[in-house]
């Protein structure tokens, strides 16, 4: 089920893709996996309606789901031989369920209309009600045997490939102290305003965008992080050299390019990880390598300008996230950090590979999909407080957010009610110029329905445009409006 699924997010239109992530936003894959199983179930129910009349379609009927499955396989971009396993097993047990499954249900159906002739010509002599026809319970007991071992097919679909890729993912190891460990965050980052949102995103609430249906796990204890490519020494590195590596602590908002204008898919933490650069230095990257093209383990692919992780900024293989070894659903063992960039060229989760190439020579997973190619973050802010279509009271009123403007930094931020002047917020402190920044604001307004939009400004003097565009290719734009209602 999972490989079907992969295989049809990796050969899908691209412009079918990206209505279903403007439709279904976050509840694309469950919204996809539901629809396989409804699939499943009612080829099911046909085929075994169809194989009653002639049992070679049901089995015909199983044939083509195990091929579209093997095919399924084949076509997914992790290379994972071991998947054509459970679809054998699942293959043989239907055939095998069907068997039995019609050989009962013969068998019940003959003794029904043989019992029904004599119950009708004994209760035409006797006066006596019909009985019920024998083999029903027969055929009951064979269908529970049948879910059984189909429950049990599941299983061994379940773990045959983790035991031949590798098996679950260990015990996280013990992080190492930084080399040069980052202060403590000052007070003055949180404003303290009821209802905004936190400086430092706790790991359970940030958000998780990615194109895999099940999450990988990667025994830490196996893994390696192999450089290679456009370089004078490749070279692969195992988590334990890794770890023993001087680390670094940097504060880092991450933001995903679908995030709509106003929407959530934003967070800030404090990530620890090696330095990125100093591994491609080790590597001795090669003058026109302008494309550092990171792999994950389920076989996505991300390309980063080689120019960027090179400039000196916080660009990690980060092994840990808000004082933890990384979440599984975050990247465990290893992912990469790129502050500046939306995370579909920058935050290779589960990260395997690393291969220095050319933007010219070939194009990552979202790039042949017609996205963006070098994507830096837009600068963008957003209202929290009130909430929209919140009430509060009439007069003095408190107006909050954030805003982001990632390896740039937030200048100003301005805000207005009812589409009057623009007045400056005051902002909060923040460590550096990779994270987003709180802002708060009061004004006064009669009782009535209102509305605030707000715009930031970036360091480098560029203000957030009021045109709307679509996440799609390259990050949304536009000011953040919402109403409320003051009693």
């Amino acid at each position: 089920m999972v490989s079907v699924g992969d295989a049809l997010v990796d050969n899908s239109p691209p412009a079918l893709m990206r209505l279903a992530i403007s439709i279904l936003g976050t509840a694309d894959k469950p919204v996809l996996l539901t629809g396989i199983v409804v699939v499943l179930a009612v080829s099911g129910a046909v085929l075994g309606i169809a194989a009653l009349r002639r049992p070679v379609l049901g089995h015909l009927g199983l044939a083509i789901l195990a091929a579209a499955g093997a095919a399924a396989v084949l076509l997914r971009r992790a290379d994972d031989p071991g998947a054509v396993v459970p679809v054998l097993v699942g293959a043989v047990s239907g055939a095998l369920g069907l068997a039995l499954l019609l050989r009962s249900a013969h068998r019940y159906l003959r003794s029904g209309e043989e019992g029904n002739t004599t119950a009708r010509a004994a209760a035409r002599r006797e006066a006596l009600p019909i009985a019920r026809a024998p083999g029903r319970r027969g055929f009951v007991l064979t269908a529970t045997g049948v879910l059984g071992a189909s429950a049990a097919a599941g299983a061994v679909g379940h773990w045959v490939p983790r035991l031949l890729g590798g098996g679950p993912a260990g015990s996280a190891p013990t992080l190492p102290e930084p080399a040069v460990a980052l202060p403590p965050l000052p007070a003055a980052t949180e404003l303290g305003v009821p209802g905004l949102t936190p400086f430092t995103t706790p790991n359970s609430d940030f958000y998780r965008i990615d194109t895999a249906l099940t999450v990988p796990r990667t025994d830490p204890s196996r893994w390696t992080l192999r450089i290679h490519g456009m370089v004078d020494r490749p070279f692969e590195i195992t988590m334990d050299e890794l770890l023993t590596l001087p680390l670094e602590e940097a504060d880092i908002t991450l933001s995903c390019v679908s995030n709509q204008v106003g929407g959530d898919l934003v967070g800030n933490t404090r990530w620890l990880g090696a330095p990125l650069a100093a591994l491609l230095r080790r590597a001795g990257v090669h003058s026109g390598a302008d494309q550092i093209l990171s792999t994950s383990s389920d076989g996505w692919t991300c390309g980063t300008p080689t120019e960027v992780v090179m400039d000196g900024r916080d660009a990690l293989v980060a092994v840990g996230m808000g004082g933890e070894p990384l979440p599984v659903e975050h990247g465990f063992p290893a992912r990469m950090i790129v502050p500046g960039l939306y995370g579909f060229v920058s935050a290779t989760k589960w990260i395997t590979d690393i291969r220095l190439t050319r933007f010219a020579d070939e194009r990552a997973y979202w790039a042949r999909r017609g996205w963006g190619v070098r994507a830096p973050i837009r600068t963008m802010s957003r209202v929290d407080v009130p909430s929209p279509l919140g009430r509060v009271a009439s007069g003095d009123v408190v107006l909050a957010g954030v805003a982001w403007a990632q390896h740039r930094g937030v200048a100003a931020v301005e805000v207005r009610v009812d589409g009057g002047a623009w007045w400056e917020a005051e902002l909060a402190r923040v460590p550096g110029i990779d994270t987003w920044v709180q802002w708060v604001a009061e004004t006064s307004v009669a009782p009535g329905r209102h509305d605030v939009q707000v715009r930031a400004t970036d360091a480098s003097g560029a203000t957030q445009p009021s045109a709307r565009a679509e996440p799609i290719p390259d990050g949304a734009t536009g000011w953040h409006r919402i109403g409320f209602v003051a009693d």
